[in-house]
């Protein structure tokens, strides 16, 4: 893997309990916890009964790269989730498998506003 294109982001671990502290993606029905909260990146992931995210994400974990340039990461792979923006502007997202496996890239184009949105997210939803 080469490093300088691929840069460990977090860990995304599908779960089905209520999560302290969890943030809620409307637009995709996911709850996550626990992203940017410890030294290791581990994140929650908990899904709700309108989620239309691959089967496949909802029941594996992923793991999360940053990347320069999404498209370019995506081509050659099977993507299976589109390049989208889940806290809105500063970063795009997207989904493709590898060796049966989900792996996410991100690509920031303003890591500042991302956070900035990511911790405007709603919290205790469920």
């Amino acid at each position: 893997m080469d490093s300088k294109k691929y840069r460990y982001n977090h860990i995304g671990i599908p779960t089905t309990k209520k999560l302290k502290n969890e943030k809620y993606l409307v637009d995709f029905d996911v709850y996550t916890a626990g992203y940017q909260e410890n030294e290791f990146n581990i994140e929650w992931m908990k899904y709700g009964p309108k989620c239309k995210i691959p089967d496949i994400v909802k029941e594996l974990p992923h793991v999360a790269f940053e990347v320069d340039d999404i498209h370019e990461a995506i081509k050659g792979h099977k993507v299976i989730i589109e390049p989208n923006s889940p806290c809105g502007e500063g970063s795009i997202v997207a989904f493709v498998l590898v060796n049966d496996a989900p792996i996410e890239f991100i690509q920031f184009t303003d890591k500042e506003l991302c956070e900035k949105n990511y911790k405007k997210l709603g919290r205790d939803k469920a």
